[in-house]
């Protein structure tokens, strides 16, 4: 256990960190899961700017590796563009 002012203020820090990335990584995996399951190109095509933006938003902030957010984009890329 921390005896630290700023090493207890850390730990609270990190655990309201953890959470908040948690949320965010969930539901941007919803989401991309959700346009994998689409069938409607149109629909597709309307929905993968909002998951893209989602994914952006994780490799700015470093959750997810910059290039990890670039491989999944061209994956859902090609998918919507297969359809």
């Amino acid at each position: 256990m921390a005896h630290h002012k700023s090493a207890k203020k850390r730990i609270r820090q990190d655990a309201v960190k953890r959470l908040r990335n948690r949320y965010y990584k969930k539901s941007t995996r919803t989401a991309i899961a959700k346009l994998r399951e689409i069938t409607d190109k149109k629909e597709a095509e309307k929905f993968l700017p909002k998951v893209i933006s989602m994914i952006d938003k994780l490799a700015k902030k470093n959750t997810w590796h910059k290039n990890k957010a670039s491989n999944l984009k061209s994956k859902l890329m090609k998918h919507v563009a297969g359809l």
